[in-house]
């Protein structure tokens, strides 16, 4: 995990709820910038990993991590993984004062946000949804983008907060907005990693020197951010990076009952998450969102 030029900004009494692949480093970066965290995770040895890292105290309920807290941050796998760490005796709410605030970097459905946000403003607490984008390696750098909804006011309160892994920040309306920013973005990511996979697997095929295409390529129209940092390795058939298959099948399913209630159609979304359900039934769902390729045939 790299360091970075944290914001001049006031110390707060934080905690932080879930430390994953993305929360650890994230709650690494608020100890760093200089507030005193508190964190809760299921894995107790985990969270004595991230203190013996970092400082900070460990708890053993996300109500215990609350109080006291300005802000409470969570980011957790699920909308029942979120119902579960926020709500009952001994869920966040319970233990965070009036005027705090909930930040939640779950990717989640907007229907969740806008329930929670509901039981959040009958005691007072603020609710932001909150979700992120820039996998493993943005939150281990501190320049993630995050995707705000939630009160506009509430949301520039945070701000300075927020900057400790992050190096854009959205604010796209009233809570739920943020949810339903990310899910266009996994629904473009979706359709792009299958046209990269295809295009790819059709190079190899075709017998082209890959890396000099991939060079070329990645400065013209062609280039994405999948390209720069994912071609290569899927032409070599390293798929251990931070981003797994199930956490994608979940994200479009999300996008795809969203678009019910909307009357979206997401042909390609659609297409590509049956492509991951082949994947994820083989026993893949681990392997990051780039080895899509896999189910190509390709020439050495």
């Amino acid at each position: 995990m790299q360091t970075k030029n944290y914001p001049q900004t006031e110390p707060l009494s934080v905690a932080f709820i879930g430390l994953g692949v993305m929360g650890y480093p994230m709650a690494g970066h608020l100890a760093r910038a200089g507030h005193k965290v508190s964190v809760y995770n299921r894995t107790t040895a985990k969270a004595e990993r991230w203190a013996a890292e970092f400082g900070g105290r460990i708890v053993e309920t996300p109500r215990e991590a609350a109080e006291g807290a300005q802000v409470v941050f969570a980011c957790v796998g699920n909308d029942d993984d979120l119902r579960s760490v926020v709500l009952g005796e001994n869920g966040a709410l319970a233990g965070m004062a009036e005027g705090a605030v909930f930040v939640d970097h779950t990717t989640a459905s907007a229907m969740v946000e806008r329930e929670l946000a509901l039981e959040a403003h009958k005691q007072g607490v603020d609710w932001v949804d909150a979700p992120v984008s820039g996998g493993q390696a943005g939150a281990e750098n501190g320049c993630l983008t995050v995707l705000l909804g939630g009160e506009a006011s509430v949301c520039s309160r945070i701000d300075p907060v927020l900057r400790a892994y992050s190096s854009q920040i959205t604010h796209f309306g009233a809570v739920g907005s943020g949810q339903l920013a990310k899910m266009v973005n996994q629904i473009c990511i979706a359709g792009c990693v299958q046209g990269l996979a295809e295009g790819l697997a059709f190079g190899m095929n075709a017998g082209l020197d890959m890396d000099k295409l991939i060079s070329a390529l990645s400065g013209g129209a062609a280039s994405s951010w999948q390209m720069v940092n994912r071609s290569k390795t899927m032409v070599e058939g390293k798929f251990d990076f931070g981003f797994a298959i199930d956490w994608m099948r979940k994200d479009l399913g999300i996008a795809l009952n969203e678009a019910e209630r909307n009357g979206s159609k997401l042909d390609v979304a659609r297409q590509v998450l049956g492509f991951y359900d082949e994947l994820s039934a083989k026993g893949d769902g681990r392997l990051d969102t780039s080895s899509l390729i896999l189910r190509l045939p390709r020439k050495a």
